[in-house]
């Protein structure tokens, strides 16, 4: 058994040689630390968080970041952990990256699980998000947006430490912005690979929340019935942030499908 709780590095991991790795992808301007209701609810599993290439403590340098660089920090990741075998969990941007993995390291999964996930989406639903990329590049603060399409406005008045935790993460200084952008631009023009996904055979689980207008029911279901070996979940009543939200209701549907 091994642990690195090291607030300063830019991974988490409590590895159990007895059990097979949950791996948490985050989403874009977010970090790591927004898995912290499935860490603690799952914590009789070995479990790795970790922030992508210019997120939270990772740093990023190069003009652009693509899927394939955040596969293959992934992949190194595991190389360096010494762990042969994952289930892996995506939300959002996470779950394009998670895709993008499995479509290149199918041996390396036990499940896959996505979250959230945008899925053939409409010229007009792209434009939406392209323009929010529009606004972030003059600057313009998203982060309250961010926060109404992420959680019920009931929920964010009943916890305001978790609004002003998220205002936080999304408030950036130059550097992180520049990175923000980068990911923001590949998540915002992404086109899905619709022939790579249907040669996923991994065993998997596709969920978002039922009120959830970028990632929307539509989208997953789509998804789920492309992927080979998938069945989908809706989060009830939850919106893109439902793994927090409605934490109990996902955590209970992720340990299930890890379970079986």
């Amino acid at each position: 058994m091994s642990q690195n709780f090291d607030p300063n590095q830019n991974y988490y991991s409590f590895i159990d040689n007895n059990t097979t790795p949950l791996v948490f992808i985050h989403g874009v301007g977010l970090d790591r630390k927004m898995w912290e209701p499935q860490i603690n609810s799952l914590n009789n599993h070995s479990i790795i968080t970790y922030d992508l290439l210019g997120h939270g403590r990772t740093p990023y340098r190069k003009e652009e970041v693509t899927l394939n660089d955040f596969s293959n920090q992934l992949d190194n990741l595991l190389q360096f952990l010494k762990i042969d075998k994952i289930n892996l969990i995506g939300f959002s941007l996470g779950s394009l990256v998670a895709l993008d993995f499995a479509s290149k390291f199918q041996d390396k999964l036990k499940t896959l699980t996505l979250l959230g996930t945008t899925y053939k989406r409409t010229e007009e639903q792209r434009d939406l998000v392209i323009e929010r990329l529009e606004q972030a590049k003059l600057n313009k603060p998203i982060s309250k947006q961010a926060l109404k399409r992420w959680f019920t406005d009931q929920y964010l008045n009943n916890h305001p430490e978790i609004y002003e935790q998220f205002i936080k993460i999304l408030t950036k200084n130059s550097e992180d912005h520049l990175n923000f952008l980068k990911a923001y631009k590949l998540f915002a023009y992404h086109q899905d690979n619709i022939d790579m996904i249907k040669k996923i055979e991994t065993k998997s689980l596709v969920m978002t929340g039922s009120n959830d207008t970028g990632s929307t029911v539509e989208m997953s279901k789509s998804l789920s019935n492309d992927l080979i070996n998938s069945s989908f979940t809706e989060i009830n009543n939850g919106k893109h942030l439902c793994s927090i939200e409605c934490a109990e209701d996902v955590n209970i549907n992720l340990k299930k499908f890890i379970n079986n």
